[in-house]
């Protein structure tokens, strides 16, 4: 059916998509869908990106670099961000690829994610961070992208000078019975720091936003102490908001209940991570994990850096806030529809309690108050939303069916879908939170 067709209800615009994560729009009503390339539940690996017009579906490129993690529409071509490779191309209408920004860190526990182009015509990205919270821990054999030890560290965005923590586990690499490693922040798993070791800033660094020129020239950096900033966009009034995904109950330096969190990003400004959750320290009783000891600092120089900057919005922890997208047109007009993925239990914080994310919310920038969307086709796993030129339908992408259990992930491939919802503004559907 033709995307632009009116229906009163929500449509499958695609199905048996393979755990894709990322929508655009081009100007002549054509929707870009990227797979991820994961291969869960026997998926081929690979990213795909495909073009949904007229009813048909088109390869537009594929033999991506795993996970695709963004998809940005600019001047006739995409900015695809190949997450697993550290890179991000640029693929033209005819699906010739360029490599613009290239040699990112990685792998780790986070990527280089999606890329939106500014006013200023530079391509503005986030890189997330190599590690939970600072420090390598045996957890990366839990994360179902990376299951590797060793893997690429942490590099600071600011000179920093750390207080020593080292934390001890066991050594996966040694035959002895209870052998154990320490492992200190900002350094290969396995090595140790000591108390005033100073670490100088490093571009390209993780945690961060970054920008440069639309040929990849140019990097510098925006703001630092961003741990995931999955989502990254401009509101109509030019600020730059990010959605950070917060730390987790795991690892070597777990933590809890620690939320997600929505940002306006500023150049120079820092943002807490590692020792900071927005504006509070990491050390706050209320962040007291369930795995393990109350984290303690790892930066000694707190005085040296910006102070760190408060959220506009906390999210429930874990709901995994994945993207959003400014509302064009109607009563809601530049508000924010943002997906919540869900949580990752057990993997992320103890298994036991409900889920939480899975779900559609209203963010309106005029208070940053936060409202369910309720009414929508019912998502396995919220990814990313859009709005196409000139349509003020919602089209919601799902990522599939996709769970963690004690014996790692439980997915089912070809589950992942996109809809079309044309009444989604319409009734009184929308109820606070909180």
């Amino acid at each position: 059916m033709p995307l632009n067709q009116p229906n009163p209800e929500a449509v499958e615009v695609a199905t048996g998509l393979q755990f894709p994560t990322s929508l655009a729009f081009d100007d002549a009503g054509g929707v870009f869908v990227a797979e991820s390339g994961l291969a869960f539940g026997g998926a081929a690996p690979g990213g795909k990106v495909w073009r949904l017009a007229g009813g048909e579906r088109t390869l537009v490129a594929d033999e991506l670099a795993a996970p695709v993690t963004g998809l940005c529409w600019f001047e006739g071509g995409l900015f695809v961000s190949e997450g697993g490779a550290g890179r991000i191309t640029r693929v033209d209408a005819g699906g010739r690829k360029h490599v613009v920004v290239d040699g990112m860190p990685g792998p780790g526990n986070y990527h280089t994610n999606m890329a939106v182009v500014g006013a200023d015509r530079k391509l503005y990205f986030s890189q997330g961070a190599m590690s939970n919270l600072g420090v390598i821990g045996l957890d990366a054999y839990e994360l179902g992208w990376l299951r590797r030890l060793p893997h690429a560290f942490d590099l600071p965005g600011l000179d920093i000078e750390l207080t020593g923590f080292n934390a001890t586990t066991r050594d996966p690499f040694s035959d002895e019975p209870g052998a154990t490693i320490g492992t200190g922040a900002f350094g290969p798993f396995g090595t140790q720091t000591t108390a005033g070791q100073k670490i100088a800033a490093q571009l390209p660094c993780t945690a961060a936003v970054l920008r440069c020129e639309l040929d990849g020239s140019g990097m510098e950096l925006v703001a630092w102490g961003l741990r995931n900033a999955f989502g990254l966009g401009f509101l109509p009034d030019g600020r730059l908001i990010a959605l950070d995904q917060g730390a987790d109950d795991r690892g070597s330096r777990p933590i809890g209940n620690a939320p997600d969190l929505l940002f306006d990003v500023r150049p120079g400004r820092w943002y807490g991570w590692p020792d900071f959750v927005g504006d509070r320290p990491v050390t706050d009783p209320a962040f007291a994990p369930e795995r393990g000891a109350q984290p303690e600092f790892l930066l000694a120089n707190h005085e040296d850096l910006p102070v760190p900057e408060r959220a506009l919005l906390e999210f429930e922890p874990h709901v995994s806030a994945t993207r959003f997208a400014v509302v064009p047109g109607g009563s809601l007009a530049g508000q924010l529809v943002v997906t919540l993925f869900g949580d990752e239990a057990p993997m992320c914080l103890p298994a036991g309690g409900p889920p939480v994310g899975r779900s559609l919310v209203v963010v309106d920038p005029a208070d940053w108050s936060l409202r369910e969307l309720s009414g929508a086709p019912a998502p396995a796993r919220p990814i990313d939303v859009g709005f196409a030129p000139g349509d003020d339908a919602l089209y919601l992408l799902d990522f599939g069916k996709f769970e963690m259990s004690e014996n790692g992930v439980q997915a089912t491939r070809g589950t992942g879908r996109l809809w079309r919802w044309e009444s989604w503004s319409d009734g009184p559907h929308r109820t606070p939170i909180g």
